[in-house]
């Protein structure tokens, strides 16, 4: 009995050790990331509603809608210079507001850019979200009212996004009327058809989503669908001549993450059609992505952004696809210093 008793309590007494070490390793930050260090190929999960804590340095700005007078909400960051700097454009993820943590916002203020996040709409589940005309609208009102409230270089206007806000940057390209110079897309979705039957086998909340966004009874209104997935527009082929367009996505997304590399993939593709292109090497041939899919391995030597392989670089003139390794996210500073290159 003494000896069962004993057990039972040595046992009691390394659990609690056991659990008291884990919460100082926790807490030590130093620690924690040594800990972590060799599991960083493991990348961390997408988190696509995250608060943020906004400087005071950032404004709350209300936008009149050029289209319905509804007002929507920006953060907004008015450089400090007195010459011209860019304009930051940071579009918020599917799940997203105009409120959700960014990243770029911080990174934006210490280089002292000119940034605005706004809402067009908010998250990707009602109708008047996902793209529409009143979203896409609002976006370029939030741009016209950067121009009108802050010093901006005219000829650096830069969108940028992530997910949900790398969708809405895609569409930002084919339909905004404003001159952008740039455009950064991150495991964007671009066709929500595709995107609809992706996430219901996997039984993801996003499938019931897009039947909120596209009006959809009795199964996906593949019409809707189609009106709020840039894949299906008319490419603005004019716009290339002076727009740059980077197209991203990681190579572990649509396993590890939500969107597989196909909608970056056939999105890039679609634009080489609409462009014209006749050398079929600058396309991402069908034996390439089905490589991707079956080995994500790189197809050849590429080199590395952010320390991170390139598995397949495909470009043309100002258009460019890099599916690198990675899950479903954005390599933030990389893609910023990128914009700002000239």
């Amino acid at each position: 009995m003494r000896n069962k008793f004993l057990k039972m309590t040595t046992f009691i007494l390394i659990l609690l050790i056991g659990i008291a070490l884990g919460i100082f390793l926790r807490q030590n930050k130093t620690t924690w990331s040594l800990i972590k260090k060799p599991f960083k190929q493991a990348y961390i999960k997408f988190d696509d509603t995250r608060q943020a804590d906004w400087s005071k340095d950032f404004e709350i700005v209300e936008i009149k809608s050029s289209k319905d007078n509804s007002i929507q909400k920006s953060y907004f960051y008015k450089s400090k210079s007195n010459e011209p700097k860019p304009l930051i454009v940071s579009l918020h993820t599917w799940s997203g507001y105009y409120n959700q943590n960014d990243d770029l916002a911080a990174i934006c203020k210490q280089k002292d850019l000119n940034y605005i996040h706004p809402d067009f709409r908010g998250a990707n589940w009602t109708t008047n979200a996902c793209c529409s005309e009143l979203a896409l609208s609002d976006i370029d009102d939030a741009i016209t009212y950067a121009l009108n409230n802050s010093n901006i270089d005219t000829t650096k206007i830069f969108v940028i996004g992530v997910s949900g806000g790398g969708y809405a940057t895609l569409s930002a390209f084919m339909k905004s009327k404003h001159n952008i110079n740039k455009f950064s897309a991150w495991a964007s979705i671009t066709d929500l058809i595709s995107w609809y039957n992706e996430s219901k086998i996997r039984n993801s909340s996003y499938a019931e989503n897009i039947l909120d966004c596209t009006s959809s009874k009795d199964g996906l209104n593949t019409e809707n669908a189609k009106q709020k997935s840039p894949i299906y527009w008319n490419t603005p082929t004019e716009k290339l001549k002076n727009s740059k367009l980077f197209i991203y996505a990681g190579i572990y997304d649509g396993i590890q993450g939500s969107v597989p590399i196909t909608h970056s993939i056939n999105f890039y593709n679609k634009l080489l059609t609409d462009l014209s292109v006749t050398d079929t090497l600058k396309y991402v041939s069908t034996y390439e992505t089905l490589k991707l899919l079956e080995q994500r391995k790189p197809l050849g030597e590429f080199g590395n952004i952010a320390g991170r392989k390139i598995f397949l670089r495909k470009d043309f003139e100002n258009l460019s696809l890099i599916i690198f390794e990675g899950n479903h996210e954005i390599l933030t500073e990389f893609a910023l210093n990128e914009l700002l290159e000239k």
